[in-house]
C-alpha cells in the first residue's frame, strides 16, 4: 500500500495553511506522445473551501488540466513537461492517484465511469477502499451519501448499468464522497443530462461545499450552471487560459456572453455569427 513520500512532507504554520490555496497550478505545459503540446502555460488557483469553474469549448484542454492535477496523464502517454502543481502546499508531481486520494483529492472523471456490473451501493463502497473502515463506519458513510443523494438510497440495490445518466453521475460523486475528500475535481458533470438534473446535481455540489467544506474544481461547457455556483472562473482556449475572474464578472462580460452563451446585445446569435466571432475575438490573440 503506497504511502506519501516522507521527503514531500512540508509542515507550515497554521496561519499560512489557512491563507494559501488548497490547489495551485503553476504555469504547466503538457505534452502527449513526446510531440503534441496540449497545455501551454496554464496557471490557476482554488481557494480552500471554494468552488472554481474551468470553462471552455470541447477540446480546449479542460479534461487534460484535471488529469494533470490528479496524475492520470501517464495512462494516456502524457506528461507535465514544465511547471508545478501543489496541493495543500505540497508538490504532487511525483505522486500517484492512490496517494492523492489518501491526501484528500478525488477526481470524478468525464463519463461517470461507474462499474456497470455492480449495484449502486457496491459502487459507493469502492470509494472508501483507502480508508480501512469497519462495517459500522462504512454504514455511517453510506448513510451520509444517501442523505445528500436520496435518489441513490432508492436505487441502492439496482445495477449501475441500468440506472439513468443522472443517477450514474450521482453515484460517481457519492463514490468520491466516500473517500472523505478535501477537494473534488469534477469533469463535465452536466454532460448528457436534462437541465432539471443538472440543476439538482449542482445544488448537491453546492451543499457539499457549504456543509462538508469540500473544495471543487469543475470543468464545464455549461457556463450557465458553472457561473451560478462557482465564485471564480477560468476560460481555456487551445490549451491556454484566455480569461479569468470572479464568476459574476465573467458572466456579465459581453465577449464571454457572446462566445460562450451565444448571446449578443441584440439577442441570441446564429451559429455562423458565433464561428466568425471566434476568429476575431480580441482576448484570444
Amino acid at each position: 500500500m503506497s504511502a506519501v513520500p516522507a521527503s514531500y512532507a512540508d509542515p507550515v504554520p497554521a496561519a499560512a495553511a489557512q491563507s494559501r490555496p488548497i490547489l495551485a497550478v503553476n504555469n504547466i505545459e503538457v505534452i502527449y506522445d513526446h510531440v503534441i503540446l496540449v497545455l501551454k502555460g496554464v496557471s490557476l488557483r482554488v481557494p480552500t473551501g471554494g468552488i472554481v469553474a474551468l470553462l471552455g469549448a470541447n477540446g480546449a484542454g479542460k479534461s487534460t488540466t484535471l488529469k494533470s492535477i490528479s496524475t492520470l496523464l501517464a495512462s494516456e502517454r502524457g506528461v507535465v513537461s514544465k511547471g508545478s502543481i501543489e496541493f495543500q502546499g505540497q508538490r504532487i508531481d511525483r505522486y500517484n492517484p492512490n496517494q492523492l486520494v489518501r491526501l484528500g483529492m478525488v477526481h470524478v472523471m468525464e463519463g461517470r465511469r461507474c462499474f456497470a456490473h455492480l449495484t449502486v451501493e457496491e459502487n459507493l463502497q469502492t470509494g472508501c477502499y483507502s480508508r480501512d473502515l469497519s462495517r459500522a463506519e462504512t454504514r455511517l458513510e453510506l448513510d451520509k451519501v444517501y442523505h445528500y443523494f436520496p435518489r441513490l438510497a432508492q436505487r441502492r440495490s439496482s445495477l449501475s448499468g441500468y440506472t439513468s445518466g443522472g443517477e450514474q453521475q450521482m453515484t460517481a460523486i457519492g463514490r468520491a464522497l466516500m473517500a472523505k475528500p478535501k477537494m473534488i475535481l469534477l469533469d463535465e458533470p452536466s454532460m448528457g443530462l436534462a437541465p432539471q438534473l443538472v440543476a439538482e446535481i449542482f445544488e448537491i455540489v453546492h451543499s457539499l461545499n457549504d456543509k462538508e467544506g469540500v473544495s471543487f474544481l469543475i470543468a464545464e461547457q455549461n457556463s450557465n450552471a458553472a457561473f451560478k455556483y462557482a465564485k471564480y472562473g477560468y476560460i481555456l482556449e487551445n490549451g491556454k487560459v484566455m480569461m479569468e475572474g470572479p464568476a459574476d464578472q465573467l458572466a456579465a462580460n459581453p465577449e464571454v456572453k457572446e462566445f460562450y452563451l451565444g448571446l449578443s446585445s441584440e439577442g441570441r446569435t446564429s451559429f455562423r455569427d458565433t464561428k466568425s466571432y471566434r476568429r476575431r475575438k480580441r482576448w484570444a490573440t
